[in-house]
């Protein structure tokens, strides 16, 4: 593809800098960094301005798990647009929506039975943690108004899902405004997962009265660094939820659609959750939407007239041109065998890193599923040894976005496997450049 026929890449540039306001990004560093400007995405591969090939190393932000572009997704969204693209949810329903109901819960942990659409990640958990507040307020228990998460969690930039997370790099300004939950000691001063866990268990044996929800990423915590933790904690937590007879949330977002080797992380476990939040992987990056799955005792909670029930919703909530490409991204999954292709890709993803490890300054290396990751410094989430890792990639073909000092691959989960290999071998050959460079 290439730019219309009236605009160069620097005109794109120059409208993108005097207009747009961008995420995560200093406006000084806006005006002065150079962007990619893509015109096209195909399959694992984005193409720039420049008619450069990069293979997408991230899936867009964790999302298009089918890669972009995929065929079948794009044929769905066609036949939906021309008989029906959008109206209310209120007092209306219609056959995508209460399909991909029926084949989301079939797919879902044992005991999750109803769904609640919205519109991305930070909604669904916003939903997922009104949702767990209000059924304590009017079922008895309304000194349940507090809520457990992990340390380095994110779940989200919405106020209520902010409130959860303990990633100052995003949400310290934010702090006088958000509500104030239970959470341990940070990882690196806990002493490792195991007193994590310990003190989250606690403190839910500690508080059974006031805690509404335990909220966790199951398994591995994406915007923390790709922090990857043992199923059995994650199973002696629920069992501890489970002794005190309050819920145990369950952030999926990016963990969730197979990224794990599992459709849900909390099936490695063993653990079904009383609320699980899904988006990304949800419609493969095609469209924004996302959903928050519950128990039949959670729906129940809401009955009892127009006084009890969950005052939340959305414009676009359940909207058709999302349901069904997200019945289709299920399809695909059962067709093209998605999840078997992961846990085979899993092992190669485990022998690049091992490689990587070999690299005289890489601090500590981790791989779950189709997840991949490695620490170049020590600088965190500020850090810069993962920047110079990027550029280098760029060079060799491919976009590979760090979490500061963090890097890490996250590809299409339908990755060919040669184009893992050639991955793995870019990401190598650019942490040992960036580390060999240094000043």
């Amino acid at each position: 593809m290439k730019l219309p026929a009236n605009l160069t890449r620097a005109d794109v540039v120059a409208l993108e800098r005097r207009h747009v306001w961008p995420p995560y990004t200093s406006s000084e560093r806006h005006e002065a960094t150079e962007p990619l400007v893509v015109v096209g995405a195909e399959g694992p591969w984005l193409e720039d301005a420049d008619g450069r090939q990069l293979l997408d190393a991230n899936s867009s932000w964790w999302t298009c798990t089918l890669g972009h572009g995929h065929p079948r997704l794009r044929a769905a969204l066609t036949r939906q647009a021309e008989a029906l693209m959008h109206v209310a949810a209120g007092g209306i329903t219609h056959a995508p929506i209460a399909l991909l109901a029926q084949e989301l819960a079939a797919v879902a942990p044992e005991g999750l039975e109803r769904v609640h659409f919205s519109d991305d990640g930070s909604t669904a958990v916003e939903v997922a943690i009104k949702v767990a507040f209000q059924y304590w307020q009017q079922n008895g228990r309304p000194r349940r108004t507090r809520f457990v998460t992990l340390s380095g969690a994110y779940h989200g930039d919405t106020i209520g899902a902010a409130s959860l997370a303990s990633l100052d790099e995003f949400h310290r300004v934010f702090h006088p405004i958000l509500f104030d939950v239970v959470r341990p000691p940070r990882l690196g001063e806990a002493g490792g997962w195991d007193r994590v866990f310990e003190e989250v268990i606690a403190q839910v044996r500690a508080r059974p009265d006031e805690i509404a929800a335990v909220v966790v990423e199951p398994l591995v915590q994406g915007a923390a660094g790709m922090q990857v933790y043992r199923p059995e904690l994650l199973r002696a937590l629920r069992e501890a939820t489970r002794e005190v007879d309050t819920f145990l949330i369950a952030d999926e977002v990016f963990s969730g659609y197979g990224r794990t080797g599992h459709m849900w992380a909390c099936e490695a476990a063993g653990v079904s959750p009383d609320l699980l939040c899904t988006a990304k992987g949800f419609t493969a990056g095609v469209l924004p939407m996302a959903a928050t799955l519950a128990t039949g005792r959670v729906y129940d909670g809401f009955r009892g007239g127009a006084g009890r029930a969950l005052m939340h919703g959305h414009t676009f909530c359940g909207n058709p041109l999302g349901a069904a490409v997200a019945r289709e991204v299920l399809a695909v999954y059962r067709d093209e065998r998605i999840l078997e292709r992961v846990r085979a890709a899993a092992p190669v993803i485990r022998a690049g890193f091992d490689e990587i490890a070999k690299l005289e300054g890489v601090r500590r290396v981790r791989t779950l599923g189709m997840i991949g990751a490695a620490d170049v410094g020590d600088g965190g989430y500020g850090g810069r040894m993962g920047w110079r890792v990027f550029e280098a990639a760029l060079e060799r073909g491919a976009f590979l976005r760090p979490l500061g000092d963090t890097v890490y691959v996250v590809p299409p989960l339908n990755l060919d496997p040669d184009l893992l290999t050639r991955l793995l071998d870019i990401l190598r050959d650019s942490v040992r450049q960036a580390l060999t460079s240094r000043d």
